[in-house]
């Protein structure tokens, strides 16, 4: 259970800066496009990597749908869990939809258990400027488990754009938008809160992340290292 939750706010972190674009300033949504992301530890040893890749988009009223694919492979090379869901792109932001982005595996362990998935939808405006506020975002996972109810909230709180620098990753140099936030989370009575930032390239979308504990000590880093559109 506690690596179900693991993953879950892992790819939380992830989802708010994957993909969208046609609609979208900074991220391409195009058939056929792939990121390949590689997370590493305090220490900088790998511990995994992330593929995304777009297997269908559609236009309609205004809005741009792409059809999302993600897939997490562990240090080893072993498949940790998959996920198929939509992000929604209009032409002032990206939206995600938390309803959607329950991985697969995550339902497939939860077997014929009771889950229901309520929350706030992630935005990520196509004009981002320094010092900009960003809206607030949550999500809360209630399972019943038969003898127990247990209930896990995340909230995605103090979105700022803190300034635009050139960052470098194994797939490029990038000019950026740095977006700061406090991930808060709670379950079973314990909660804890990861200060994080993501760096936003246009056209590309996140090229880099860094999750710190609560006293700004790096925690993990994930970034860029392989992409095509």
């Amino acid at each position: 259970m506690k690596k179900v939750i693991a993953c879950f706010a892992l790819f939380l972190f992830f989802s708010g800066g994957v993909f969208g674009q046609g609609c979208s300033r900074f991220y391409p949504m195009k058939e056929g496009a792939t990121l390949q992301y590689t997370n590493y530890d305090k220490k900088g040893k790998s511990e995994g990597v992330i593929y995304y890749s777009i297997s269908g988009v559609s236009e309609g009223a205004g809005i741009t749908r792409a059809t999302m694919n993600m897939s997490l492979k562990d240090k080893k090379g072993k498949e940790a869990y998959t996920s198929t869901y939509q992000i929604e792109c209009t032409k002032n932001s990206v939206i995600i939809d938390y309803n959607s982005l329950v991985p697969d595996s995550m339902l497939e362990q939860m077997g014929n258990m009771e889950m229901e998935v309520t929350g706030t939808d992630i935005e990520v405006p196509n004009d981002l400027s320094i010092d900009q506020t960003l809206s607030d975002a949550s999500v809360t996972i209630k399972m019943n488990m038969g003898a127990m109810n247990m209930t896990t909230e995340i909230f995605i709180l103090n979105r700022k754009v803190e300034k635009k620098e050139v960052v470098s990753t194994p797939a490029g140099s990038f000019d950026c938008y740095v977006i700061y936030s406090d991930t808060q989370s709670s379950s079973m009575g314990i909660k804890r809160t990861f200060p994080s930032r993501i760096w936003l390239a246009e056209g590309i979308g996140m090229v880099k992340q860094e999750t710190y504990q609560k006293n700004g000590s790096l925690m993990s880093l994930m970034e860029l290292t392989v992409y095509s559109q």
